[in-house]
């Protein structure tokens, strides 16, 4: 495709100096080679471990939106590191020549091998694989991310054996959206792309599109459109119809053909979404779908800080403050789509709005209640700051790094111990006026000496906040509030990235 965006480019992709790559890693045997980079098998020289390195040569990247594109992938990857089917970003360094982004290593091959070896899947593995990959979706959807490039060569598995985890990888298509924003670049690869693309207009839609091809494909073992020619093949996604009289369709169920015509609705507006996918008679195991959509990831994320006490919440808001840009970017790009009139804070109506646009239908007194738990300073509104503290995932919280750092912040005077004196200081520093701390410390304090040590403050962070830093009737009334009245269960103690 034609180039015509402007030729001057920065000189760097990451807003910062990184350490040298070589200083911790030692580059290995070539993995796999993508359009603009080659990954390679890496160790890190202090643990022995293995990871993978995609390495993007910058003399590949012509533009300043080249550029652009590198920094918003390795944002995006940060983004959705919660997911434990999306492949882990471990680490980005930066050279003259170079961009690498380490990442966990998915020793198993891609799922296109695998399709290609067992020439097509029973309907049971397939529901199983299709279940993951719209899982991702979903997910990527509620947080305001549209992948654009789902194909079975960008799921990669972590091990070779059957019982293999499937991971999702290259995001190097993926943008920020907005509910209702429009694009027009036509990206993608040509048996996987959605009709609309090809019409220069189109949303989050494609995805689910892309995920139907996959499932054709994963029962058929060939693309449902297909011709001779990139134009011919295009020519079919527009107009061709689904062969479902070949072998081996006659012999597979009705539901799962159901399921495919509802994914290949060339209308976007008629499409299945994911969360429809998943709860499609093919895909439900028991035949019972559940009656509503699972909780957009902000919503969540908020419900599991409602349920923390002060010290974890204050705790939260010096990590997200310390964290970099590239950790926090795709947060950022939320807080922005949540901030309609951009005056820098959320406001009640526009947080209820929010939370609508990606699916979550709560009354009025529950959002008050997640907005009061957000508003750490108590002003009525949700601050950037606090946002980020909100919504920040707990891998971030439970780094070694973050957690010395945020002790470290409370302990004013080095003594290797967290004082009620010191609680109280850091309480005023963040406006959070009358707090029984006395009655926190407690409860964090396990060996009763009437103080926080570090051993102590890392328990409280990792530990799931449903049984800490509350009072029995205070831990009742939030989860009769939050909880019961959303008719869900808090997950936030098993939520963690494995």
């Amino acid at each position: 495709m034609e180039d015509s965006r402007p030729s001057k480019k920065p000189s760097s992709v990451l807003p910062y100096q990184t350490a040298r790559l070589r200083d911790h890693y030692l580059l290995g045997r070539k993995l796999g080679q993508g359009q603009f980079g080659t990954t390679y098998l890496c160790t890190e020289k202090s643990t022995g471990i293995d990871y993978a390195c995609k390495s993007i040569p910058k003399r590949k990247l012509l533009c300043r939106e080249d550029y652009e594109d590198v920094w918003r992938e390795i944002q995006i990857m940060h983004h959705l590191s919660e997911h434990p089917n999306v492949v882990l970003i471990k680490g980005t360094y930066e050279d003259s020549v170079f961009v690498h982004l380490v990442m966990e290593l998915c020793a198993g091959g891609e799922l296109f091998d695998r399709i290609i070896e067992k020439g097509q899947y029973s309907e049971k593995e397939a529901a199983k694989l299709i279940k993951t990959i719209v899982g991702v979706v979903e997910t990527c959807h509620s947080l305001g991310v549209m992948h654009r490039d789902l194909k079975p060569e960008n799921f990669l598995f972590d091990s070779p054996g059957e019982d293999a985890k499937m991971k999702a990888t290259d995001f190097g298509l993926s943008v920020f959206y907005k509910p209702g924003q429009a694009f027009h670049d036509v990206v993608g690869s040509p048996y996987y792309v959605a009709p609309e693309v090809l019409c220069k207009h189109y949303g989050p839609e494609v995805d689910v599109w892309s995920a139907g091809v996959i499932l054709y494909i994963l029962l058929s073992g060939v693309p449902p459109f297909w011709a001779e020619t990139e134009s011919g093949i295009f020519k079919q996604i527009l107009k061709g119809k689904l062969d479902f009289k070949s072998d081996p369709w006659p012999s597979i169920s009705e539901s799962a053909k159901d399921l495919i015509e509802k994914m290949l609705q060339r209308d976007p507006k008629k499409r299945i979404s994911a969360h429809e996918v998943l709860c499609h008679p093919w895909i439900v195991d028991d035949r019972v779908a559940p009656d509503k959509p699972l909780d957009s990831a902000v919503f969540t994320r908020l419900k599991q800080f409602a349920a923390m006490n002060k010290l974890k919440k204050m705790a939260l808001r010096v990590i997200a403050e310390r964290l970099s840009e590239e950790e926090i970017g795709g947060l950022k790009e939320l807080f922005k789509m949540i901030d309609t009139d951009n005056s820098g804070t959320i406001t009640f109506d526009e947080l209820k709005e929010g939370l609508k646009r990606v699916g979550s239908e709560l009354m009025e007194s529950d959002i008050k209640s997640l907005m009061d738990a957000a508003d750490i300073d108590n002003n009525g509104t949700i601050d950037y700051g606090e946002f980020l503290a909100a919504t920040l995932h707990m891998n971030k919280m439970e780094r070694e790094e973050n957690l010395i750092a945020a002790f470290s912040y409370f302990d004013k005077d080095g003594s290797g111990y967290i004082t009620i004196d010191e609680l109280q200081q850091a309480s005023k520093e963040f406006g959070l006026g009358d707090v029984h701390l006395d009655e926190m410390i407690k409860e964090i304090d396990q060996d009763n000496d009437g103080r926080i040590d570090y051993s102590e403050f890392a328990a409280m962070m990792k530990k799931g906040d449903e049984g800490v830093g509350r009072s029995r009737t205070m831990r009742r009334n939030l989860n009769f509030n939050i909880a019961d009245a959303f008719g869900v269960q808090d997950s936030s103690s098993n939520n963690n990235q494995k």
